[in-house]
């Protein structure tokens, strides 16, 4: 196996990271070019001798996700499911950095409080989920195909707050639907299984 071009465990750290510069780094690095604004956690990942947050090259954006996502994904507790929105990674990292900063990530949470993950693979980005099986998580099926919108280059979700806009109502916001994609699911559970 080829190991150039790898993260060294030693040259690298995962710790929280602010809002504003998660939120720059999605908007420039990730694909959806946006993303929530608030979150449970947010984690990035640093060269170990930096002490400023400009020097973010990657983050782990987690949130709760909707209730109905939360119920199917664990019925037993679903108020203990956290969802990871945004993993990104800003280019010319090492190859392994994703898979360091999501572990890594993972540790800081308190997994008495979110025993259960959640996040999805974009089949319509090509992602097939990788990353999250080399992380130990485990894939649990594929959503139904579901509507992407953007406006200009920023994905914008049909879901805001408890109402889901139809697509008139994306289009008259000036989005444009640019496909219809399913996302493989992936979850990973710290607690037991009853």
């Amino acid at each position: 196996m080829d190991y150039s071009g790898r993260l060294s465990r030693a040259d690298w750290t995962v710790r929280p990271v602010s809002i504003e510069i998660a939120s720059r780094l999605v908007r420039d690095h990730h694909y959806a070019h946006g993303a929530a604004n608030t979150a449970t956690y947010l984690h990035g990942l640093f060269p170990a001798s930096s002490f400023w947050q400009d020097d973010c090259a990657g983050v782990a954006w987690w949130i709760p996700p909707t209730r109905s996502a939360a119920e199917a994904t664990h019925p037993a507790n679903w108020r203990g499911v956290l969802f990871l929105s945004r993993l990104v990674i800003v280019p010319g990292v090492p190859k392994n950095a994703c898979t360091f900063l999501l572990a890594r990530s993972m540790r800081l949470i308190d997994r008495d409080r979110w025993p259960m993950f959640v996040t999805y693979a974009d089949e319509g980005q090509g992602h097939t989920g990788t990353i999250y099986r080399a992380a130990n998580w485990r894939e649990a099926g594929r959503t139904a195909p579901e509507a992407t919108f953007f406006i200009g280059d920023r994905m914008v979700a049909r879901k805001a707050g408890p109402k889901t806009r139809t697509r008139g109502e994306m289009e008259a916001l000036g989005a444009r639907l640019v496909g219809r994609h399913s996302k493989r699911k992936f979850t990973h559970f710290a607690g037991r299984v009853a």
